[in-house]
């Protein structure tokens, strides 16, 4: 008798855009039920009520959840004007994201 072993979740980290502007960056395994919970339930981010309509602007796969966390941490850590120019070319955030 063999055990089925589960696979790993994809983590991903994603950068919103609020209707007020505002960027908003996270984590989840389920990047569009993240974004659904945000939007319509009690377990979304506090910083996002009011907030809405809320765009996805950018997602990215990570290697697991430490690696996602990493990347958030160092999204959420550069300047908005850093974070619209690497918006503006996905490719070149990408790679960025790569390096870290």
């Amino acid at each position: 008798m063999t055990a089925t072993k589960k696979a790993a979740p994809c983590w991903n980290v994603y950068v919103l855009r609020c209707a007020d502007d505002s960027l908003y960056t996270g984590i989840a395994t389920d990047v569009n039920r993240r974004l659904d919970e945000h939007r319509h339930s009690d377990r979304g981010a506090k910083y996002l009520r009011g907030r809405g309509p809320l765009a996805l602007v950018f997602c990215s796969a990570a290697d697991d959840r430490s690696h996602a966390s990493r990347l958030e941490k160092k999204i959420k850590q550069l300047p908005k004007l850093k974070k619209e120019a690497l918006l503006r070319t996905p490719a070149r955030f990408r790679r960025l994201l790569a390096d870290w």
